[in-house]
């Protein structure tokens, strides 16, 4: 039996998925700190590890480890890194993109994933990653708006918002909310009338805010990142 631990530390959150023989079998989120005061080491040898974090807090993580393979842009690809400056790519954005080249069979593929940052990322079916674009998620944008204001409060609602704001929560509310769904639906027409046989494909933490994957027939992946993680696995094992 093959079993592999796949650990992705985002931002926000660290997120655990275990593959045995190929199929996603469990997922957990936990917070960088649940993380190092609960975690026990797993019986589990084949442990991949893709973090944005400090080195320092990604050292942190791979000590509960052995041996983990630590995914970074410079790590055996299966696509080919068409990007001006590879060295500073995400390797979350790699993860996406292939999934993404792994997933269609022709054409180019654009990933939109919504959590701490809104990115969107292009690859080719023959596995050439283009780049793509990163602006501010959802709370990055609330905190911005009080970080930088004298009277504007710091808010987190997410759920439910209305086009006409008629106080200043509500409006703030509708420019966050509203202006990423407008920004997510203007960058899909830019990307579909630059590229014949386009797919998207929709993930991240705060996806399911919006949901334009029904509305676009495009395909939402919860857990799109982790898959591509394992493809990049199974390229270097």
């Amino acid at each position: 039996m093959n079993q592999v631990l796949i650990i992705d530390a985002g931002n926000t959150v660290v997120k655990l998925a275990t593959f045995v023989n190929g199929e996603l079998v469990e997922t957990e989120r936990l917070l960088f700190k649940e993380f190092i005061d609960n975690f026990s080491s797993s019986s589990i040898k084949q442990v991949v590890i893709s973090s944005v974090l400090s080195n320092k807090m990604t050292e942190k993580l791979a000590n509960f480890f052995s041996k983990p393979l630590i995914i970074t842009n410079k790590t055996d690809l299966p696509i080919n890194l068409q990007y001006d400056s590879p060295d500073t790519l995400g390797v979350d954005r790699i993860c996406n993109a292939v999934y993404a080249a792994k997933n269609i069979s022709k054409g180019h593929a654009v990933t939109i994933d919504i959590g701490t940052c809104l990115k969107f990322d292009v690859v080719s079916a023959n596995g050439e990653y283009l780049g793509g674009s990163i602006s501010p998620g959802i709370n990055l944008r609330y905190k911005s708006l009080n970080d930088y204001t004298g009277n504007l409060p710091l808010l987190s609602e997410k759920d439910t918002t209305h086009l006409i704001g008629t106080d200043t929560n509500s409006s703030i509310h509708s420019g966050v909310i509203n202006g990423i769904n407008a920004e997510i639906y203007r960058l899909m027409e830019q990307y579909s009338s630059q590229f014949d046989d386009l797919t998207f494909f929709m993930t991240g933490g705060d996806a399911r805010y919006f949901d334009i994957h029904s509305k676009n027939d495009i395909f939402a992946v919860e857990n799109l990142t982790l898959f591509g993680l394992y493809e990049i696995y199974k390229f270097n094992a």
